[in-house]
């Protein structure tokens, strides 16, 4: 059902409840029957008054049908209803009904399953590599999966900023920076004089070559960076390699097609006093504490969950890595946003709990649950059966940029998102190559080119289409193809709540699976012109929404396979 049909069959059948139960306060639910065939939506709602209005629930229940058939409103909308078990409801709606997703879609086009602008600030972090080297798989699952939450919050109407958060401070650096150093003297990764820490992969010499040569670079904010050249200046070579990596990373995610509103970087919360000025605010406030010649958070006293004390300044100096993470967070709220998502490896699962403690003992009004967190779990990529491990370029991981490789942008992005984020992963990259049912994102792509294909060659007037006779749409699979097309607001609207773009995966295989049924069932290009543009129109109507869901994960939809 559409969602403005949903709403109407709520509010019928609460007022039939209330001419059954003038006293009642009823909550209506309506859920898809477990089985197909005992009906299109239905309701516990006898099941659930029964008790206090002291009524059999089964003649509760045939009360309130009653009541909901006795108006006209109702009749248009519902074909029959059915008291089923205890006291079900189970309700098949008309056939009008079913068809009128196909006018929905015409005056909506590309903007059905989006809502109307909220109004509401959101912005969502993801990726932040720190810039040490090539995005991984890791990334790019991140990436996938933000993106798509970024597109899904768009479509329910939210005002969504992209943000990078550049971990341009701490040891990691040093240990580029020593690691370009060593290349450019000529040191090799399996030298004994080598640094124990350092970043082996072959950029690590491509960046000490350009630094020799004196290359200029574009970062990725648009500010330019010229090498010295001068290998014993290790800050030199710091700066250079940063931006380097700033630069290679944001030419991973343009092949990603993905763009970033705002770069945040860390070492800019030290140069701007937002560390400090952190630190000295929760010192004040009481809620920190010398211990063993390090400065202390009680973050179990903070009602955030965490189960001991945290190290804020290490005993030899320098703050520990949440301190920094408190004060960005810090930021994000001064900035205006009430809403802020990470999106993160499971290996910060201990940070969650830190972040909001300081955030807590701030006092500033920040909500316990803030920031929320997606957190997503490993990805493993398989190639013939074994398990793929190594890049040339990166040393000892698969990078982003090998998967766009291999497969393409479409694949990465939808195989990347058809699971839970907390959920392992392998990427199969047979699969993902291969040309089959099996493959999803090639199975979803196909039906769309399919339809491309069918209107191209029907030799049928666009503008005949689009007013041909939907009422003539009666066959089984027509049915289950409309009821697939019209869950599709509600279908973005969860995964938007949920954080979860793979509802929409899940969703589009569904309706790919559900337009080659109808395909197969039933002939489209028949003699009977009327019946030939209606199928061509519910045709038509699958292509847009195909393409309006793939849109969602970033994924193309192609007219040609």
């Amino acid at each position: 059902m559409l969602p403005e049909q949903h709403q109407q069959l709520v509010s019928l059948i609460q007022a039939a409840v209330a001419r059954c139960l003038p006293d009642a306060q009823a909550q209506v639910l309506l859920e898809r029957p477990k089985v197909a065939a005992h009906g299109d939506v239905a309701t516990n709602v006898a099941m659930q008054l029964a008790k206090p209005a002291r009524r059999n629930p089964r003649e509760l229940a045939q009360a309130v049908v009653d009541a909901l058939m006795a108006e006209t409103t109702a009749r248009t909308l519902i074909e029959s209803a059915e008291i089923a078990g205890p006291g079900f409801i189970n309700f098949r709606i008309t056939a009008a009904a079913r068809q009128a997703v196909i006018q929905a879609v015409a005056e909506q086009g590309e903007a059905y399953g989006r809502a109307a602008p909220t109004g509401e600030k959101v912005l969502v972090e993801f990726v932040s590599a720190n810039p040490t080297g090539p995005l991984h798989v890791g990334h790019a699952r991140q990436a996938a999966l933000g993106d798509a939450i970024c597109r899904l919050y768009e479509a329910t109407g939210r005002d969504v900023t992209r943000e990078f958060y550049y971990n341009d401070a701490g040891n990691q650096i040093h240990n580029l920076a020593i690691s370009v150093q060593a290349r450019a003297r000529g040191i090799g990764p399996d030298s004994p004089d080598y640094p124990a820490d350092g970043y082996k992969g072959d950029y690590i010499l491509d960046i000490a070559q350009d630094f020799i040569a004196g290359k200029t670079l574009q970062a990725a904010d648009g500010a330019a960076v010229t090498a010295t050249g001068d290998i014993d200046n290790l800050d030199d070579i710091r700066v250079f390699a940063v931006a380097y990596l700033r630069r290679e990373q944001d030419l991973d995610l343009q092949a990603f097609g993905l763009a970033f509103d705002n770069y945040y970087l860390e070492s800019s919360l030290y140069t701007s006093g937002r560390v400090e000025q952190t630190v000295q605010a929760l010192i004040a406030k009481g809620h920190t504490y010398e211990q063993d010649g390090a400065l202390w958070l009680r973050t179990t006293e903070l009602g955030t969950g965490d189960d001991k004390d945290r190290v804020m300044r290490k005993r030899e100096g320098g703050y520990t890595y949440f301190v920094p993470d408190v004060a960005y967070h810090k930021a994000k709220w001064e900035r205006g946003f009430r809403q802020a998502i990470n999106i993160q490896g499971s290996d910060h699962h201990g940070t969650v709990a830190r972040v909001r403690a300081g955030l807590q003992a701030l006092e500033e009004g920040i909500p316990k649950d803030y920031p929320a967190y997606v957190l997503h779990k490993m990805v493993k990529v398989m190639r013939g059966g074994e398990e793929v491990k190594i890049s040339k370029r990166a040393g000892s991981y698969v990078t982003l940029r090998d998967l766009i490789d291999w497969v393409g942008r479409d694949a990465v992005r939808y195989f990347l998102i058809q699971r839970r984020a907390d959920t392992e992963f392998v990427f199969d990259i047979d699969l993902a190559l291969s040309k089959s049912d099996e493959n999803p994102v090639y199975y979803i792509q196909y039906a769309h080119a399919r339809i491309c294909s069918m209107i191209a060659n029907s030799g049928a007037d666009a503008a005949r289409i689009a007013q041909a006779d939907t009422a003539l749409l009666t066959a089984p699979s027509e049915f289950a193809l409309m009821q697939r097309l019209a869950g599709f607001p509600q279908v973005v609207a969860l995964a938007a709540q949920e954080l979860s773009p793979h509802h929409v995966a899940f969703w589009l295989r569904d309706c790919a699976s559900d337009f080659h049924a109808w395909y197969n069932a039933e002939r489209v290009l028949v003699d009977d012109e009327p019946l030939k543009l209606a199928r061509l129109r519910l045709a038509a109507t699958t292509r847009q929404v195909l393409a309006n869901g793939l849109a969602l994960l970033g994924v193309s939809a192609p007219q040609r396979m």
